[in-house]
């Protein structure tokens, strides 16, 4: 038999297992431990012999081993679900075991959810052979919704006898499976709410059981996808008047806290009823509440509509309505306002004076445009004067200091392991890689065997393959520590030359950093600690506390490292009377590295790169269409890094022409610590982050505009290269990367640092070439405006609507734009002119764009209804 297994012979381990007594099988055990464990070490070689090699042992172990739970856990390995066996054998081998024993093996491998869900049919075919009841896990609720979707849907699940068990915990899973979303046309084949409801007609599912279930997912919310089918299945179901009424508190939950499909089928619902009489006023007000506070204008405008309605009809219920028909008076499109002003207006006779009083002081959410009409309806007096504007910004980030690394190596491990596990702050990483440095120095022996301890199981601690084909991050290092990686493999990773692209260059710094730091425990160097490390969590460096680490260097008679040296001299910090104070010291110290450091503080403040954009090609399938093709970057010469900088810095050196820099570096797993590399240059690090932006812009990435808050907290000269990773940022394609991107702006603004005319011109290009959208670059300004930052916004958009208003088309989405600027000159008083503004306004009809450009012209004539302080 086990020569069977060795052979990879699976189809014979059955017959041959049933030659074996019990005291044999159990014999055969710890062989096949030890095969497993051999097999686990072969090379990619020899992956169709492995994989045959796993088949047979997972036959064989399940065969052999006696135990319940070392059962599951062999069969359930994750390497043998790889081995390409469907799990008959399986099946067939455990068939003749006790009932009891193979329950429990179902039930652990229920709870697996690769094995419940990828191998459905093994455990499946386990709960027919014991009889125990369907498993209602997750995961093989997954496994059978894949098995069952397919032609026959309907046919399939009146079959099926664990249909009226599963489909409750179906209906009820947080991420539902990929079948069940499938948008197909109800009553189609394949259709799951219309095969569901089919099954409640049929009484093979309980309808009221089901309506229950579909309430209580739709309540508990999440992805729309996850909720297609509990949905669409209540909407099949029909509730009946009863039903509806049965649970108002349910279809109040979900008109608040849904999902905008969800919201709006429980505010039809809602409607329903009220308009029948069969929803109290209070339950009335409580639904308003919640769905004027939604940005939904949709439903804003249906909830406004069935106010006006009930109102109408039961003008005794204003007392109790009127007071939430204001909480649209705060709502971002002026026109709802407008709206749910005059609806107060039309009924404000219905409510007694204290009423009255109520009303008027939410009149102050009204926008400026609405002051007139509103005194109109309360009063002057009642409204009062406004304010003098007052522009807000946020606090200026302040620096936060580095601690120092961990002082024991216990606390040091602790550290890596998180930081393993996940990529971490760049003052995390920073402490932790100092730290290695400081205690192979200081104490090699309990560094080595702490690492050893606590990631002796990890794949690159055990197979140096991995060390020699890619390891990246802080595991380069302890595996050095635990000389786990060859001197020559450490050797080949400080041989790093010239990036090819800046992205490169950027993770090439950091990665050069890293096999630096091995080479220096590896070969035991003298070197006590980093100089590199930074003392603020940008990545700055203290130009005095630098100095103090170059004297405590040349006291030890120690040289520093060539690429810690580097990058400290990147990362000091260059500008104000400490840089200079610090310079005449570093001279001061009689050695070559005093002198460099002495020499870059004095130098130029930047590199300052020169960066322009070529013009767009003619179509899409140009290889210049794209922004990131075309972003073109001349780098200033400088002589220092040419000639004193390792070979990885030679990037940041200068060319001796103008080039275009088009890369992909998705995989790059070092990328939060980029903004650290250059810390002190905002212009240069802007450079190099901006095709990374721009594919937030054009593509459906995510997470893109993380270095611009990096740019807005560095330090450095704010120039045209931060202005347009800020302008592509606040057009990308995610709301959560445009948000990132005015945290950055409103941050420039605290710190005095943003020229608003030289963004908006910038925004403008972008915008006429496409790179930026309309409708998008207005939700971002619309949120930088709502901070507060009115006169900021207006400054951008003075800039940028001249093109959009000239632009030979109409522009989509330029009655966005329109819109936020209006609401900006209302509130922070702005006057002046804007080209093309008078004649958008002059034109005919009534569209976004038209009534916005009168909006706004009416605002800017007027200098809106406020004195700018």
């Amino acid at each position: 038999m086990l020569d069977a297994v060795r052979q990879g012979r699976g189809g014979d381990v059955p017959g041959l297992l049933t030659a074996l007594d019990a005291a044999g099988r159990k014999a055969a055990v710890p062989e096949l431990k030890r095969l497993r464990k051999e097999v686990r070490g072969w090379d990619w070689g020899r992956w169709r012999a492995q994989q045959r090699v796993r088949g047979a042992l997972r036959i064989a172990g399940a065969g052999c081993i006696t135990g319940a739970a070392a059962a599951a856990d062999w069969i359930g390995g994750r390497d043998f679900q790889e081995s390409g066996d469907g799990g008959r054998a399986v099946l067939g081998v455990l068939s003749g075991r006790d009932r009891a024993w193979l329950t429990e093996v179902t039930r652990r491998l229920a709870e697996r959810p690769t094995v419940a869900e990828e191998e459905y049919a093994l455990v499946h075919g386990l709960v027919l052979l014991t009889g125990c009841p369907a498993p209602a896990t997750d995961a093989y609720v997954r496994g059978w919704t894949g098995e069952v979707t397919g032609r026959d849907l309907l046919a399939r699940l009146r079959r099926d006898p664990q249909t009226p068990v599963l489909v409750p915990r179906l209906l009820d899973l947080t991420e539902a499976p990929e079948p069940v979303t499938w948008q197909t046309a109800a009553g189609q084949d394949g259709h799951w709410p219309s095969a569901l409801a089919a099954l409640a007609g049929e009484g093979l599912l309980d309808r009221a059981a089901l309506l229950d279930t579909c309430a209580a997912r739709l309540l508990r919310g999440g992805r729309p996808r996850d909720l297609r089918l509990p949905l669409a299945l209540l909407q099949l179901l029909g509730a009946t008047e009863e039903e509806r009424r049965a649970r108002i508190p349910d279809w109040l939950g979900m008109a608040a806290d849904g999902p905008s499909p969800v919201a709006a089928y429980a505010q039809e619902v809602l409607a329903g009823l009220a308009l029948e009489g069969g929803l109290p006023v209070r339950e009335l007000a409580e639904l308003s509440g919640s769905v004027l506070f939604r940005t939904e204008k949709k439903l804003v405008r249906a909830q406004l509509t069935l106010l006006a309605k009930v109102l109408r009809r039961e003008p005794g219920a204003a007392a109790e309505l009127l007071p939430v028909v204001t909480d649209a008076f705060g709502h971002e499109d002026t026109a709802i306002q407008e709206r749910a002003l005059k609806l107060v207006g039309r009924h404000l006779g219905d409510v007694d004076e204290r009423v009255r009083e109520e009303l008027a002081g939410a009149a102050a959410l009204l926008s400026p445009v609405h002051r007139a009409a509103a005194a109109g309806v309360f009063g002057a007096e009642a409204c009062g004067e406004a304010l003098p504007y007052e522009e807000v910004l946020p606090p200026v980030p302040e620096p936060r200091p580095v601690a120092a690394a961990a002082g024991t190596v216990a606390e040091l491990v602790e550290e890596l392991v998180a930081l393993v596990r996940r990529p971490g702050e760049p003052e995390e990483f920073e402490r932790a890689l100092d730290g290695l440095v400081r205690h192979a120095r200081g104490d090699r022996a309990g560094l080595t065997a702490a690492v050893r301890e606590t990631f002796g199981d990890t794949y690159w601690m055990n197979d140096s393959r991995h060390v020699t084909q890619g390891l990246i991050g802080l595991p380069v290092v302890i595996a050095a520590v635990a000389g786990a990686v060859s001197p020559s493999r450490i050797h080949d990773g400080r041989r790093m030359t010239t990036a090819s692209c800046g992205h490169a260059g950027l993770g090439g710094v950091v990665e050069a950093r890293l096999w630096e730091a091995a080479w220096l425990v590896v070969t035991e160097s003298p070197v006590p600690f980093l100089l590199a490390t930074p003392t603020v969590h940008t990545g700055a460096l203290d130009p005095k506390v630098l100095v103090e680490r170059l004297r405590a260097y040349r006291d030890a008679g120690v040289d520093p490292a060539p690429v810690d040296l580097a990058q400290a001299l990147l990362r000091v910090r260059k500008a104000g009377p400490m840089a200079r104070a610090a310079a005449g010291e570093a001279a001061a110290l009689g050695t070559r590295a005093g002198e460099r450091l002495a020499d870059w503080l004095t130098a130029d403040v930047s590199l300052t790169p020169a960066v322009r954009f070529v013009s767009r090609g003619p179509d899409v399938r140009s290889r210049r269409w794209w922004l990131a093709d075309r972003i073109v970057v001349a780098v200033r010469e400088r002589r220092a890094i040419r000639e004193e900088f390792p070979p990885v810095f030679q990037w940041l050196g200068g060319e001796t022409a103008e080039s275009a820099h088009r890369c992909r570096h998705w995989s790059e797993q070092q990328r939060p610590q980029w903004p650290a590399v250059l810390p002190d240059d905002r212009e240069t690090l802007a450079v190099w982050l901006l095709p990374l932006v721009t594919d937030g812009a054009e593509w459906d990435y995510r997470g893109t505009a993380w270095g611009l808050t990096a740019l807005a907290e560095g330090d450095g000269p704010v120039g045209p290269a931060v202005r347009a990773a800020i302008a592509v940022g606040l057009g990308s394609r995610h709301a959560e990367d445009r948000l990132t991107a005015v945290d950055a702006l409103l941050v420039l603004a605290a710190r005095g640092e943003l020229d608003a005319a030289a963004l908006g011109e910038r925004l403008a290009t972008l915008m006429a070439e496409g790179t930026v959208k309309p409708n998008r670059l207005a939700d971002a300004a619309r949120t930088a405006a709502a901070t507060g930052a009115y006169g900021t916004v207006w400054a951008v958009l003075a800039e940028l609507l001249p093109g959009v208003l000239a632009a030979p088309k109409p522009v989509r989405g330029a009655g966005d734009l329109l819109a936020v600027a209006a609401e900006c000159v209302e509130r922070c008083g702005a006057a002046g002119v804007v080209p093309g503004l008078a004649e958008a306004a002059a034109r005919s009809g009534s569209s976004q764009a038209v009534t916005q450009a009168r909006r706004l012209l009416s605002a800017l004539g007027h200098g809106g209804d406020q004195a700018a302080s």
